[in-house]
């Protein structure tokens, strides 16, 4: 049998990541097996993880990790999911762009009025009107920290074990009738709900205390979104074949980026 998902890790890392549509920055860090702290940290990105398509994230390690400031939002791109920045936004602060004209005119001796005055004020209240407007469309519900109790996320045959040499599969693959219910295999908050990445198919990943995530590949059907916060045990997913050639639910532990075998955290059966 040949599962669609390891191709994608045969895949060479590129130093640079363009972020497009529907990316969040941790799709983008399990793509790649790394770490999401890390690459926010390499990048300059906010606790937030906030990102935006066209943004160019390094994807190695280098003696500069500069921000990529400079690079152009889409403007085409209209209300993308949480974890983006919507290039909405960005239309929205170019509202005060009127600035650089009157910049331009103070070369010249201005004259004694009370227009500049008033120009000030109202650009000062369009900054003052966009600026919260981030911080409530990104604040995200809190993670609690400790120990993880971990549980089976379907019920099923065990196909295909975690293995790092030959045919690597990354997590264990699980066999069952087409729509079985998936589950959260503990308690935290979505954090990628798309079919975004090749070879996962329709894919939920959540995180659980920061440095343990969560895969859930193949689905037929994703029954939660992004920042959705969610219990262990709790339907996130109907199993298919979606990426796959069977159908099966392809399920993944990371650990600090890193793909871990499932079978050491999963009680025994």
């Amino acid at each position: 049998m040949s599962d669609r998902s390891v191709p994608v890790s045969a895949q060479p890392q590129p130093n640079y990541y363009q972020v497009r549509k529907g990316d969040t920055l941790y799709s983008i860090a399990f793509r790649y097996g790394l770490d999401y702290r890390e690459l926010a940290s390499r990048n300059g990105i906010s606790g937030n993880y906030n990102i935006y398509p066209g943004q160019k994230l390094s994807l190695k390690p280098s003696a500069r990790n500069t921000v990529p400031e400079s690079i152009v939002r889409d403007a085409s791109i209209i209300a993308p999911k949480p974890e983006i920045v919507s290039s909405r936004q960005k239309a929205t602060n170019k509202s005060p762009s009127t600035s650089p004209q009157v910049a331009s005119k103070s070369a010249t001796p201005p004259k004694p009025s009370a227009k500049p005055a008033k120009t000030t004020a109202k650009v000062k209240q369009q900054k003052a009107a966009v600026k919260p407007v981030p911080k409530a469309q990104t604040k995200l519900p809190k993670i609690a920290a400790g120990p993880i109790k971990w549980g089976w996320p379907a019920s099923g045959k065990i196909v295909s074990t975690f293995k790092t040499k030959g045919a690597v599969n990354k997590g264990i693959n699980i066999a069952s009738a087409y729509g079985t219910k998936v589950t959260a295999a503990a308690k935290g908050r979505v954090v990628y709900a798309g079919s975004g990445l090749l070879g996962y198919g329709n894919l939920v990943i959540i995180d659980h205390n920061q440095q343990f995530l969560s895969a859930y590949a193949h689905n037929s059907r994703v029954l939660v979104k992004e920042n959705d916060m969610v219990e262990k045990g709790q339907k996130v997913a109907e199993m298919g074949n979606s990426g796959a050639d069977r159908v099966m639910l392809h399920f993944e532990i990371r650990r600090d980026g890193k793909p871990v075998n499932p079978l050491r955290y999963l009680p025994k059966q």
